[in-house]
């Protein structure tokens, strides 16, 4: 794949993550535990749903009272976009209207919190980024793809100018930067995902980061430490279960890794169907069986 559009498409699920939790309910900020800023309550309800209990199914209810009482919050716009991704080529107007509303409620955000304004400018801008390459398609996409991405980290330029250790920075742009790692051989991984590791909060998102980073780059061993640092903030989340299982099955551990499988799959009922479906697969071809067979049974 095209490294700019893997980038983009890797990313938006990557940032999915990134918009993380776990500070005290008061804070209403999961990513500062100290000095909060005002983020929300209800905001941060469904940021603990979602990403510290992986439980999708219940995201809709949850997003929707954030909605009705965080609107002028960015990022109860982004996490709507990021579900309605889930939802393939049904969620991309979604998708496209959650960008927008994203970019203008970042855009008043600037008047009180120029830091988070601008952050959310490079949310808004991303997202819609990640719609251009899906409904415009590689050959037309990526130039405007790669004019886009320029725009999004000058946003995170002027947010380094204001504070280069917020937390909620590092942890984004240092998603971005792991990821561009990956997929271009002259961005060096271990620079971002120090940032990450020394700036970013909360340890189960960044951690969780950090392990998707390593297990692309084949780097299994460094990849366990880091899941097993995102389980022990998050023992619950059956991503984590998933991500270990594939972790371990990188490492040759077989055996292992299918009862991380089982895990995940007990609770699949709770993911994204998309992804409940990648488990099974990812399940099927770790047994032993045929990638055909596996394809056809969950009609791949």
């Amino acid at each position: 794949m095209n490294p700019i559009a893997k980038l983009f498409a890797g990313l938006f699920s990557l940032s999915v993550a990134t918009l993380g939790i776990s500070t005290p309910a008061s804070a209403a900020d999961p990513f500062r535990p100290n000095s909060p800023r005002d983020i929300g309550e209800h905001t941060e309800a469904a940021f603990r749903v979602i990403f510290e209990e992986g439980n999708y199914a219940a995201a809709d209810a949850a997003l929707a009272k954030a909605e009705a009482n965080e609107a002028e919050e960015p990022l109860v716009h982004a996490l709507i976009a990021a579900m309605a991704y889930f939802e393939g080529s049904a969620g991309l107007d979604e998708v496209a209207r959650r960008a927008k509303l994203t970019q203008e409620t970042a855009a008043v955000l600037k008047e009180s919190d120029l830091l988070r304004g601008h952050l959310y400018t490079a949310v808004g801008l991303f997202l819609e980024g990640a719609h251009m390459l899906k409904t415009e398609g590689l050959a037309r996409g990526t130039p405007k793809a790669l004019s886009m991405l320029q725009r999004v980290f000058n946003e995170l330029d002027a947010v380094e100018q204001i504070d280069e250790a917020d937390s909620e920075l590092n942890l984004l742009r240092g998603s971005m930067d792991l990821m561009l790692a990956v997929n271009l051989p002259f961005v060096s991984p271990e620079r971002a995902i120090a940032r990450m590791a020394q700036h970013s909060h909360p340890v189960y998102v960044t951690q969780r980061t950090i392990a998707i980073g390593y297990r692309d780059l084949d780097q299994y061993d460094s990849a366990l430490v880091a899941v097993n640092k995102a389980l022990a903030a998050a023992p619950s989340n059956p991503e984590l279960f998933y991500l270990k299982a594939q972790v371990l099955a990188g490492r040759g551990d077989t055996a292992e890794s299918l009862d991380w499988f089982a895990e995940a799959l007990a609770q699949k009922d709770q993911l994204p169907t998309a992804l409940s479906r990648r488990i099974v697969w990812e399940n099927c071809i770790v047994e032993g069986a045929e990638p055909e067979s596996c394809s056809e049974l969950v009609g791949y």
